[in-house]
């Protein structure tokens, strides 16, 4: 449970460093009296169904598109991150607070590459799990 809570975060604060470079790429906050707290809920709630879309989506679209994949020696797996970032935005609209990625080439593509580094440096700064 411990490192389910960890990977959220991860994700929360990967999509703040990706919102925070790239201008398309906002997050709604949360209706709340404090603004702290509502945009860190924000954060939490959208870090929350961008790794439920990548845990459940992301495996079954890398599979029947692994032909393409190999074509292009690996780049399509850019444009599958931003499909998956896409498909975020369009889920948390449905709820008070949310993802919003203006336009797909160039903020989903740049905003996956910025959340990819991200990810990657903090899971790889996190502690081991034994």
């Amino acid at each position: 449970m411990i490192a389910f809570i960890f990977r959220v975060v991860i994700n929360a604060l990967a999509l703040a460093a990706a919102a925070w470079v790239v201008p398309g790429i906002t997050v709604t906050t949360a209706p709340s009296t404090d603004a702290t707290l509502g945009v860190v809920l924000a954060y939490l709630v959208v870090g929350l169904v961008f790794g439920l879309v990548n845990a459940v989506v992301k495996p079954i679209v890398s599979l029947l598109s692994l032909p393409i994949t190999c074509l292009t020696l690996g780049l399509f797996t850019l444009v599958i991150n931003a499909a998956m970032l896409m498909l975020t935005s369009w889920l948390t609209q449905y709820l008070p607070m949310g993802l919003h990625v203006d336009r797909f080439f160039w903020d989903a593509i740049i905003g996956s590459v910025i959340i990819s580094i991200v990810s990657a440096l903090m899971g790889w700064a996190a502690p081991a799990k034994r």
